[in-house]
């Protein structure tokens, strides 16, 4: 754990929450996430209005036809390096509204997705431990790399 927050003490993801067509119970548990009980800031974690400064895109819902094409524009907004969290069952593989008429299915069918947290609804603790998961894994594959680079390469005699 001091490992995780010294490291959240260096890096502080910013999250984007938007809601791609959903019933609204997992926006209610990312809204119960950031309160005073759960304090997400300890992890460095805060919530953004706009696309240009997140780190974090935190997605809830199915992909409506109406909503697509305004999702993807949210992505291609967000500065590099940029992450994907589907959260609920309906943002990870289109839940109860799969198939439907008006749905294209889970976040995935339009933008690459990093992290998935299942259920229905999400736990606030799930979302907590799905974030902080994502952000120690890449800052594992951080130092995987740094480690690659500096080897030395063999040298044919």
């Amino acid at each position: 754990m001091n490992k995780l927050v010294k490291w959240a003490v260096k890096k502080s993801p910013w999250i984007l929450h938007m809601n791609a067509g959903s019933c609204n119970g997992c926006d209610i548990e990312i809204v119960a996430a950031l309160t005073p009980r759960f304090d997400v800031e300890r992890f460095g974690v805060l919530l953004k209005g706009t696309p240009r400064h997140a780190d974090v895109l935190v997605c809830t819902g199915p992909v409506t036809k109406q909503m697509k094409k305004r999702l993807q524009r949210i992505y291609d907004q967000m500065p590099e390096p940029k992450f994907v969290v589907a959260v609920g069952s309906c943002a990870c593989s289109g839940g109860v509204f799969k198939g439907c008429y008006s749905c294209e299915g889970g976040i995935d069918k339009v933008i690459p997705v990093s992290a998935y947290i299942p259920g229905c609804p999400i736990r606030p603790e799930a979302l907590m431990d799905g974030v902080v998961k994502l952000l120690s894994t890449l800052d594992e594959k951080k130092k995987e790399k740094k480690v690659k680079q500096t080897t030395p390469k063999e040298v044919a005699v």
